[in-house]
């Protein structure tokens, strides 16, 4: 059997080693050193941002910037509805409750009619929410200038999980950097990756440095172990880092690959019975994963396609399951888009997310094509 082809597998740029090397050579190993304290730097001048705070995920980013805007028991917070559960689950860490926003048709990300409405709903229901989470989903910018007078008119922070979109601007701008706080995700499956990691950034100093004492088991500054409040182990590695100092080099690079392999598909999967996902008018994403969704009424489903690629050795995945559709929030509120076009249920049951990482080859590319063609082929 060929190779296996990955969705969004690591793409080690060769320039990560020196990093590695350095931290074995000053034995600086654990959640300190000048990795860490340079990858934050570098990654903050990246984006164009002035504070940065390297953690062990963007889940815990998102949990600590929660912890920040005072978020706790029996409080709401929105957050999108398509997106992976990283996104919500720090809610219920801090014993709160999740109200999910569907998404728009033209980015898949929060839609401004659903946020609106869910506004309304917690005007009239006293339940007004802490925070606004708003997804970055697949590598593309949410439409801020539509997003941000919302909730800035009910003078509701907003957490940007930009978790999938680094790289990726909206009017220019770079996507992590219009929220209050923003969050980004390593994973190992990310356009960059530090095997497993994340950053918080903002502009505000004080939330930075405040993060920064709960990520570090909030201990106070004395000789001994003092602590006055509950803290985290939420740190960065210094190798971990290093490598991210490595692979933030290649990030260009990355991204014009996958803007490659989105164009291929788009090009060749022409005139089958199915759609690339938009690009928005607004911004360039960073292309993390392409995604396709099928035409409704035709013989095919996205499972049978998956099948068949699994057959042939390629991972593709359906796209992320609505939060409001997962057993664990069933109890949770959600706004729709419209009230007869429920878009995030629509591109989860039509949907597939196929393989995009940045050092595919051509003939893998190729292969993938072929494959999803020949099973349209047999259908017809």
């Amino acid at each position: 059997m060929q190779e296996r082809i990955f969705l969004s597998p690591p793409h080690m740029s060769g320039n990560e080693m020196k990093y590695i090397q350095e931290a074995f050579d000053t034995n600086w190993i654990a959640p300190l050193g000048t990795n860490v304290d340079k990858f934050e730097e570098e990654l903050c001048a990246y984006v164009g941002i002035d504070h940065g705070l390297a953690l062990s995920s963007g889940t815990a980013g998102i949990h600590l910037a929660l912890k920040y805007f005072g978020v706790g028991p029996g409080d709401y917070v929105f957050c999108s509805d398509l997106t992976f559960s990283g996104s919500c689950n720090p809610i219920l860490y801090q014993y709160a409750h999740p109200v999910f926003i569907d998404s728009e048709p033209e980015t898949w990300n929060m839609s401004p009619t659903a946020l609106e409405r869910a506004f309304e709903w917690a005007r009239k229901e006293n339940k007004m929410p802490k925070a606004v989470i708003i997804v970055d989903l697949y590598g593309q910018s949410a439409d801020y200038d539509q997003l941000l007078p919302i909730c800035e008119q009910y003078g509701v922070p907003v957490i940007e999980d930009a978790a999938e979109a680094l790289g990726a601007t909206y009017k220019g701008k770079k996507c992590g950097t219009f929220g209050h706080v923003g969050i980004f995700s390593f994973n190992g499956n990310k356009i960059i990756t530090t095997s497993g990691g994340g950053m918080v950034v903002s502009n505000d100093e004080e939330a930075i440095k405040k993060m920064r004492f709960w990520s570090t088991q909030s201990r106070e500054a004395a000789i001994h172990y003092e602590h006055k409040e509950v803290g985290y182990n939420y740190r960065i590695s210094n190798i971990s880092a290093g490598i991210g100092r490595g692979q933030l080099q290649a990030l260009g690079g990355f991204i014009d690959n996958r803007k490659y392999i989105f164009d291929q598909y788009k090009e060749k999967l022409k005139g089958l019975p199915l759609r690339i996902m938009p690009i928005s008018v607004h911004g360039q994403p960073n292309y993390w994963l392409t995604v396709i969704t099928l035409e409704e009424g035709i013989k095919l489903t996205p499972g049978a396609i998956i099948s068949q690629l699994g057959q042939e050795n390629i991972e593709s995945r359906p796209l992320w399951k609505p939060m409001h559709l997962q057993p664990v929030f069933s109890e949770t509120p959600i706004f729709y888009h419209k009230e007869t076009e429920y878009i995030g249920m629509y591109l989860f049951k039509y949907g597939i997310c196929l393989p995009s990482g940045s050092s595919m080859t051509q003939a893998q590319q190729d292969l993938v094509i072929n494959t999803i063609s020949g099973k349209f082929a047999k259908v017809e």
